[in-house]
């Protein structure tokens, strides 16, 4: 198991959303409470921005997946690209 300020070894993209997000809030945490050396700062920045953009790329291919049913006379006509509002 990886000691409490260096970076999981489990490969980002092998990484689900949930426990992707789950482990950056852990790396911000312990960023913010600046008990981290330098080098294990450097660390956990680094490993903290490849799991903030596998997420954003988890949430995209999610939107793009997610579609609202247009519901006419007959059912489902068509569906529409969900209005993220």
């Amino acid at each position: 198991m990886s000691s409490p300020s260096s970076p999981s070894s489990t490969p980002v993209e092998k990484l689900s959303f949930e426990a992707a997000l789950r482990e950056l809030e852990g790396i911000v945490g312990k960023l913010e409470q600046g008990s981290v050396d330098l080098e294990d700062s450097i660390a956990l920045y680094e490993r903290g921005q490849a799991l903030k953009v596998h997420c954003e790329q988890k949430l995209r291919s999610a939107e793009s997946r997610l579609e609202k049913i247009v519901t006419g006379p007959k059912g489902a006509e068509r569906t529409e690209p969900l209005d993220p509002v």
